[in-house]
């Protein structure tokens, strides 16, 4: 196994250790593996069953990282403009 030596300054080392209960060796390392499925999923569209695992175990997708489409965003806010009604409470969307 290989060994990463990262730098810090004083003041990110002592923000660190205000969350001693962390395993910043297990965080560097999931989000170095996050990093290489991203870049695979983006060249390949595809997820091996190692990466579906590493995916379901930290609850995330690749398409998570991805940009949300320009069409998607004016579906957003067309339907933000839209007629909406003001209701007090729940038994007011159901009265007669």
């Amino acid at each position: 196994m290989v060994n990463v030596v990262l730098t810090v300054s004083d003041h990110v080392k002592s923000e660190l250790g205000h969350f001693s209960w962390i395993n910043w060796s297990e965080v560097a390392r999931e989000e170095v593996f996050k990093r290489a499925t991203f870049e695979k999923y983006l060249k390949t569209g595809e997820l091996s069953d190692e990466d579906w695992e590493f995916c379901d175990r930290i609850d995330w997708h690749p398409v998570d990282d991805l940009p949300l489409k320009k069409e998607f965003i004016d579906r957003l806010k067309k339907a933000d403009e839209g007629k909406f009604i003001k209701v007090n409470s729940i038994d007011d969307i159901f009265e007669d």
